[in-house]
């Protein structure tokens, strides 16, 4: 499980993050904080593995909340989760180490998705290792993970949003049979939506080339889109 502290001065909407983050499967909401002190209190007494952070916080904002856990040696991986926009308080986010940055407001598939992909993250740097240029773009891009693209009439986002998950959570590439096989699809309506998410980016398509015969379809969900 990965576990989670909500940081946001407004009660109401840290108790809607909280409940957002806990309908994704492998998060778990540990704490909510209110303000910058009870923030790095509660960090100082129990380490978490990730911060959703307001930047409009009493006393102190978000961005010095960032700065004094990694001055204190604290390696928490923060995602900012506010109504700021402007585009200094972003940059310096960047800049101070966060990992992603979601505009207030926002829904629940916003989140999820950049909770999604957070958990990738960490699925891939976990591997541990050394790392080839592909796997290196896919853990510099994997927290900009989008949603699914547009759709043609007749084409089911469900559909869509099982492949992503089914790509999402594969160590590697799969073949047109394997996504099936796990989405729970013919292998024809498999095909079909990977070729809409190929030809919109989001999927990556490779080949395996074997002794004989053609060479055998790879795919995999696109860092970065």
């Amino acid at each position: 499980m990965i576990d989670v502290l909500v940081a946001d001065d407004d009660r109401r909407v840290a108790d809607i993050n909280a409940a957002y983050a806990e309908k994704v499967p492998g998060f778990r909401v540990v704490a909510k904080a209110h303000s910058a002190a009870q923030a790095l209190a509660f960090i100082a007494e129990r380490p978490v593995d990730l911060i959703l952070l307001d930047h409009y916080l009493p006393a102190e904002n978000g961005l010095a909340v960032v700065r004094e856990l990694r001055r204190l040696g604290h390696h928490t991986d923060v995602i900012m989760v506010t109504a700021a926009r402007d585009v200094a308080t972003v940059q310096a986010a960047m800049r101070q180490g966060a990992l992603q940055y979601l505009v207030k407001p926002f829904s629940f598939a916003g989140l999820r998705t950049k909770l999604e992909a957070y958990a990738a993250l960490r699925r891939t740097l976990d591997g541990g290792g050394e790392a080839e240029q592909t796997q290196v773009d896919r853990i510099f891009g994997a927290l900009s993970v989008s949603a699914e693209p547009d759709l043609p009439k007749g084409h089911s986002p469900t559909t869509a949003e099982l492949l992503r998950q089914v790509l999402l959570a594969a160590e590697g590439p799969l073949s047109t049979q394997e996504i099936a096989e796990r989405a729970g699809v013919s292998r024809q309506t498999a095909q079909r939506y990977l070729k809409l998410l190929e030809r919109a980016g989001r999927v990556r398509l490779g080949l395996r080339y074997g002794e004989t015969g053609r060479p055998e379809h790879r795919y995999e969900w696109a860092a970065g889109r």
